[in-house]
């Protein structure tokens, strides 16, 4: 079988396992690499523009695919949640930006979708996310902090829909976490 044309894993005889998924991606405690991609043919968005608000990164493998339709438009739809926590979405596949423009129309998405076009798959590398055998992203999710950490990583399995749990917890963690802080500064500062 192939997958948007490519050899698949299956067909190779290799078969990975959730913890060597895991094991290939980022984890939470490491500092997110920075980069900038293309959000449309003149617009490029910079990750490190985005700190002091948390940052939620899905790589997933294509626009157009069935699951990868579905993963996007409940992030959409989760949007005013994912505010209230003070977090932007990115979403990034190795897609370009004229694909991704039409998808992203089509499904009236209200967060960008960048391209990890060329070189193909760079930045999906640095995060452990890129499946060099089909030549996609994986389905990885990052949650960043606000000063750019990792907070929380997961890879789902290509054709299942990691949901929005994970993300909705790891937020909720962070949200405790700075109110705890805030709470915890505004007592030093009444001494």
């Amino acid at each position: 079988m192939t997958l948007w044309g490519c050899t698949t894993s299956k067909e190779l005889g290799i078969k990975l396992t959730r913890e060597q998924l895991m094991a290939s991606i980022l984890s939470a405690g490491t500092v997110a690499p920075d980069f900038t991609l293309r959000v449309t043919p003149d617009q490029n968005l910079t990750l490190s523009d985005l700190r002091g608000k948390n940052v939620i990164i899905v790589f997933y493998p294509a626009d157009w695919s069935p699951v990868c339709g579905d993963q996007v438009a409940l992030y959409n739809e989760l949007l005013p949640e994912f505010h209230k926590h003070d977090a932007e979405v990115l979403g990034i596949s190795v897609d370009g930006v004229w694909c991704h423009a039409a998808f992203a129309r089509h499904r009236n998405l209200h967060f960008p979708l960048l391209a990890d076009f060329e070189p193909k798959g760079e930045l999906a590398r640095k995060y452990g996310a890129y499946r060099a055998t089909e030549g996609v992203c994986e389905r990885a999710l990052f949650v960043l902090d606000r000063e750019g950490m990792i907070a929380w990583s997961y890879c789902s399995p290509i054709a299942v829909n990691p949901g929005a749990d994970g993300i909705l917890d790891a937020l909720e963690q962070l949200s405790k976490k700075a109110n705890a802080h805030g709470h915890l500064e505004d007592a030093h500062r009444q001494k």
